[in-house]
Parts: C-alpha cells; sequence; structure tokens
C-alpha cells in the first residue's frame, strides 16, 4: 500500500494566501519525511473558491524545492483550459527541478469555468479540446519534434528543446472514472465512499487488462495504481475528532458546490443548472460515448448517496467520504480499505475551516500510528 495526499488548499477562517501558503508548505515537508508517494493538488477557476492554487505549477515549483522524496503532480490539469506547448514546457521544467518525481493528472473540467474563460460552454467542444491537447502533451513530451495537425492546433515540425527527465514522459493520472483511466492506461483516484471503491477496483482491473493485457504496465513501466479519497481528522479520542470534523465537512460541502451554483443562479446561466446526467457542482452536460458512470444529480444529492451507505451508519464516518476518530478507527478503516483491492490511500488532511494545527496533528498521528502498520521499510525508503 502507498499512500497520497489530495488537496484543493480551501480558503481559512482569517488568514490570508500568504500565510495559508506557508502553512501548507510545511505540511508537504512533514509528508515528504513521512514517506508519503505522492501529493496532488487539484486545478479549479473562477466562479469555484475551494481551490487557491489555481496556477499548480507556480506552487509545485516551491513544492519542488521544500520535497526530496515526495512526488507530486496536479491531478488534474484542465486540459482545455492549457496551451499544449505551455504545459510541454512547465511540465518538463517541473520535472527537471524535481529529479524527475513529477506526476501528471488529466481531465476536462467542467464547462462552467471554461464558459467564464471565454470558451465554448459545450460539452462535446469542451471534450474534443481535453483529447487535443493531451495528444499533443503524450507527443510533445516523448519526442525530439513535434508535428500535429488538429481542431484547435497545428504545429509543423517544431523542435522540442525542454524534455522531461521522466520518459517516455511523467506517470499519468485520471480521476473520478476508473474505466477511463485503465482504458489510456492511467492510474487513478476516485471520490466517493468505500462501496464505490469495492465497484471501482474490479472495473478497473477487468478494463485494464482488456485494454492494456493482463500483466500491462504503464509507460513507465509500473503496475497501475487505483485510490480512494479518504477526509481525515485523527486525534486522540474519537470525540475530539468528531468535533472537528462535524462543521468542517458542512463547510466542505458548502465551498465545493455553493459558489458555483449561485453565481449560476445569479446571472441565469440555465446552461449550468438543468444538466441531463448529474454532472458533479453544476458543469454541464457530460460529453457523449464516455464510459457509464453512477447518476449524479447534483452534488449535494452524491453527498447524500454517500451518506446512505450499504454498511449503514458508522460512528466515524461522516457522509461515507469523511473518517474521523481515534489511530484505532482509521485501522479498522483500512483494513476494510484494503479488503477492496486498492493499493493507493489517498488522504485529505485539510479541509472545510480545519486549521494548519489540526492537519498537522492528523499528519502526525497517522504517520506515526497507521503507516508503520501497512507499509514495509523498504516501501517507505522507495516512496
Amino acid at each position: 500500500m502507498r499512500f497520497g495526499v489530495f488537496d484543493h488548499i480551501e480558503p481559512v477562517p482569517g488568514q490570508g494566501l500568504d500565510q495559508i501558503y506557508r502553512e501548507r508548505l510545511v505540511q508537504i515537508e512533514r509528508l515528504d519525511a513521512a514517506g508519503f508517494y505522492a501529493y496532488h493538488l487539484a486545478e479549479h477557476h473562477t466562479p469555484a473558491i475551494h481551490s487557491l492554487a489555481p496556477s499548480q505549477n507556480v506552487f509545485l515549483g516551491a513544492v519542488a524545492q521544500r520535497t526530496r522524496r515526495l512526488r507530486f503532480g496536479p491531478c488534474v490539469y484542465v486540459l482545455p483550459l492549457h496551451h499544449p506547448l505551455r504545459l510541454i514546457e512547465e511540465i518538463s521544467m517541473l520535472d527537471n527541478l524535481s529529479d524527475g518525481r513529477l506526476e501528471i493528472g488529466v481531465g476536462r473540467g467542467g464547462v462552467m469555468e471554461a464558459y467564464f474563460w471565454g470558451q465554448e460552454a459545450d460539452s462535446e467542444t469542451n471534450y474534443a479540446r481535453y483529447l487535443e491537447t493531451l495528444a499533443i502533451i503524450r507527443e510533445g513530451l516523448s519526442h525530439d519534434r513535434l508535428t500535429y495537425s488538429g481542431r484547435f492546433h497545428s504545429f509543423e515540425d517544431l523542435p522540442m528543446y525542454l524534455r522531461p527527465l521522466q520518459k517516455p514522459y511523467p506517470p499519468l493520472w485520471y480521476m473520478r472514472n476508473p474505466v477511463t483511466a485503465a482504458m489510456e492506461g492511467m492510474h487513478t483516484i476516485i471520490v466517493g465512499s468505500l462501496d464505490g471503491l469495492a465497484i471501482a477496483v474490479p472495473r478497473y482491473r477487468a478494463a485494464w487488462e482488456e485494454h492494456q493485457g493482463a500483466n500491462g504496465l504503464t509507460a513507465q513501466g509500473e503496475k497501475p495504481m487505483i485510490g480512494l479519497v479518504v477526509h481525515l481528522v485523527i486525534a486522540e479520542t474519537n470525540e475530539e475528532a468528531l468535533e472537528a470534523a462535524k462543521p468542517a465537512w458542512e463547510k466542505y460541502r458548502w465551498n465545493l458546490a455553493a459558489p458555483r451554483r449561485l453565481e449560476a443562479e445569479k446571472r441565469g446561466l440555465t446552461q449550468f443548472q438543468s444538466t441531463k446526467d448529474g454532472s458533479f457542482g453544476f458543469v454541464g452536460d457530460r460529453p457523449a460515448g464516455l464510459p457509464a458512470r453512477e447518476t449524479r444529480r447534483d452534488i449535494d444529492a452524491e453527498l447524500e448517496r454517500f451518506d446512505q451507505q450499504k454498511r449503514g451508519p458508522h460512528p466515524n464516518r461522516l457522509g461515507g467520504v469523511a473518517l474521523a476518530g481515534t489511530p484505532d478507527a482509521v485501522r479498522e478503516y483500512m483494513d476494510e480499505y484494503i479488503a477492496t483491492g486498492a493499493n493507493y490511500f489517498v488522504c485529505s488532511f485539510q479541509w472545510g475551516d480545519l486549521s494548519h494545527a489540526q492537519a498537522m496533528r492528523s499528519i502526525e498521528l497517522f504517520a506515526t500510528e497507521v503507516m508503520p502498520k501497512y507499509t514495509t521499510p523498504a516501501t517507505a525508503a522507495r516512496g
């Protein structure tokens, strides 16, 4: 089992950006020392407010210099919003600045953010931009020269002077849909509950075998990794952990969904309020022809469904996706997690209105009282 962290870098009441960034880098230094495998940073833009590092590469440049073993990267780059050549150049820079520790998450994002960037508020066009940008990035990172003719970009024998340290390019990740990830030969991180993870793992393995072969490896020669984001609060007592986690969970829910919904309502942007497939966070209809996924009405409905787990309510689990309790409670959860067949455990330590001190305490307890049971010294050294 490897351990990672997924992060939005949410607003903290009463704190400025400078303090939030400084404290997050302190946390990341501790992750590095503790032997975590990777730090994954989300990309969100206006009108979302739950992600204060929309330019991930700027923040990750600092991460590269504050860590020595920890791998890191975007999860995900919202590819339709990026010029592929600029992304190729910055990926190459980050991979070399970190001695080859970059991991690349990719996704199409939501058309609501694209709309505010002046792009087409159309899911099919957004998806076409994603596919084309991904193809160009793969081609440009792995070759000395780039030739590509597409709908949005065309390049003729363009020299690629900046190249990544990892070959043919850094590892690729795809979030939320395990079948899409497997078809593309990517690692995956899903969002949901343990019940959802238990369903996703065999789907991912079956799709991987179908598209990559029974013993197929990634382009970098690694075994495929699948994990679930788990929002954590760990304390000496269950009561202390739950007291912090319950209000933080409500704040997290608001941060994630409400600002976009309110902006759409205020502006009368009905195209972002009447989706047929229940896209996550009012982001527009889903492109046709993608692998099936569970139906969602909106984010609040999705979070409510997390509450309705087959296992029934559990005193240490909020909404099916947040875990609050002692190290013993976390180890109990870990045993269930391992039983799903997943091989990557993805923590989130500071979310909602949790403080830096609360996050650091959770990290410390997780690193000293949970991780050692599920890793060997050799695994930790490689992390």
